[in-house]
């Protein structure tokens, strides 16, 4: 066990390079699933080896209700300095427990808000679209059963027909692959472990990307969709309750992420979408990094955990 219980603490500092990597040579859907992919394994492996400090830590702690015989030698050598790692854990763990209960609290209160709010407010509805009378100029997606594309009046005035198709196309693209979950989870992986915020900030960036693909895909134009990309990052405001924690439904252009970026990216030719063999050697450097980083730490994370199992159970026969 030794030190090397504390390697997966430190391992989600691959995640720089691999969001760099990934944001700008894969697919944009192939980007969002590898990081959202990776950054859940790796938080996990951080909580997992907190909570073994936890136990080792706390174990040689007096008045704690663990057994005695964890307090064995053989026990405390399991991790160095193993009152101060254990007393340090405990913060840790706490505050990355009520980091990550806080996200979910936020979500899900967002969630029935918006959905409240959009019952009560007089719109126009037609299919999966509700158009509300709003001199702010926005559009959001709204997740849910079913999900719902949410745009002002003054949204649609702002665009003309073409531009219109691809704002809904967009953000219908957004309900479709669920990236709600995807957000999601990179909060809360950030949340874990805050060495994992650039996989947080490049997942919101490749979503957006994931649905200008798709809205060009549907429309057929895209230059059109870089028009109204472009066009609604100018005019839009971010939506009533809107946070960056929840950019689900607050997927209007100034939460999206860097708009020039996005309407070049549109105006280049077509990316690839397949993620084997990779296109260049840039993607099959993400992917490595990405695999070699997840792997290391989820070995490290299960070496240390049965490390400690048979130790604990040396000490205390079952």
């Amino acid at each position: 066990m030794g030190v090397f219980v504390c390697l997966p603490l430190v391992l989600p500092l691959t995640a720089l390079p691999i969001a760099r990597l990934a944001e700008q040579h894969l697919h944009p859907r192939s980007a969002t699933r590898l990081l959202a992919v990776v950054g859940t394994l790796l938080a996990l492996c951080s909580t997992l080896c907190l909570g073994l400090l936890v136990v080792v830590g706390t174990a040689q702690l007096p008045g704690n209700p663990l057994p005695d015989s964890w307090s064995d030698p053989q026990v405390r050598d399991a991790v160095p300095y193993e009152v101060n790692a254990g007393i340090a854990a405990i913060g840790v763990l706490a505050a990355v427990i009520g980091a990550c209960g806080w996200t979910v609290y936020r979500h899900v209160r967002l969630r029935i808000r918006a959905g409240r709010a959009l019952s009560a407010a007089p719109s126009v509805t037609s299919d999966d679209v509700a158009v509300l009378p709003d001199p702010e100029p926005y559009a959001y997606a709204l997740p849910g059963k079913p999900g719902r594309v949410v745009v002002s009046t003054a949204m649609t005035r702002c665009l003309d027909a073409g531009e219109r198709r691809a704002l809904i196309a967009h953000e219908r693209a957004h309900l479709a692959a669920r990236h709600h979950r995807y957000l999601l989870a990179a909060q809360l992986a950030a949340r874990a472990n805050p060495f994992l915020l650039p996989l947080r900030t490049a997942v919101a960036f490749s979503t957006e990307r994931w649905a200008d693909e798709e809205a060009a895909r549907v429309v057929g134009d895209r230059r059109v969709v870089a028009v109204a990309v472009g066009k609604a990052a100018l005019f839009s405001h971010r939506a009533p309750d809107a946070s960056v924690g929840f950019a689900a439904f607050a997927s209007s252009a100034p939460a999206a992420g860097p708009v020039p970026r996005r309407v070049a990216a549109l105006l280049a030719p077509v990316p690839q979408a397949r993620l084997w063999p990779p296109s260049s050697a840039h993607a099959a450097l993400a992917a490595l990094v990405a695999t070699a980083g997840t792997a290391v730490s989820a070995l490290s994370s299960l070496n240390a955990a049965v490390a400690l199992v048979r130790i604990l159970h040396a000490a205390t026969p079952l």
